[in-house]
């Protein structure tokens, strides 16, 4: 198991790489990611852990040039999670959608490059019928674990006070 690299964020929003001695950009951040390096981005003077921050600051740059890829809907949703009873479960449940996205991604473009006598047509038929056997078992799973946490969650003397009926 390797230690992660270590990004120091200083006060004047600098960020340092320990690794190579050198200051370095959001944009050199951003290729860590796309590299899938393993680091982290720790304040200069606390060492608290500041990689999500840095990594939302990314996407937020991002999301302001060109196209963006989280419409305002899809951003009000997630922010209504916030507080809600289901919100520990929305992080992994996004998690695992996306997953399976990139692993659908994949095998597309794995298919895409081996196409032997099957048009292309009927290829991407069958991979977005898997594709979508896939997402009901996930969100099936997903609601499940729900329904299992609301009912965790309900009012405890509900159980006493149906034994007294």
């Amino acid at each position: 198991m390797t230690t992660p690299r270590i990004i120091k964020k200083y006060p004047n929003r600098r960020l340092y790489d320990t690794e190579i001695s050198s200051y370095i950009t959001l944009e050199e951040i951003r290729q860590l990611v796309l590299d899938d390096e393993e680091f982290e981005v720790r304040d200069a003077k606390t060492g608290e852990n500041l990689t999500r921050s840095v990594l939302l600051q990314i996407i937020a740059e991002y999301e302001e040039r060109g196209q963006p890829m989280f419409t305002t809907k899809l951003l009000s949703q997630i922010i209504r999670f916030y507080g809600d009873s289901l919100q520990g479960f929305m992080g992994g449940y996004l998690e695992r959608s996306l997953q399976v996205f990139l692993d659908q991604q994949q095998q597309f473009r794995s298919q895409l490059n081996n196409m032997l006598g099957q048009g292309p047509w009927s290829m991407l038929n069958d991979l977005t019928e898997r594709n979508m056997d896939m997402w009901k078992s996930l969100q099936q799973g997903f609601l499940t674990a729900a329904a299992n946490s609301v009912r965790g969650t309900q009012d405890p003397g509900a159980k006493k006070k149906e034994g007294k009926s």
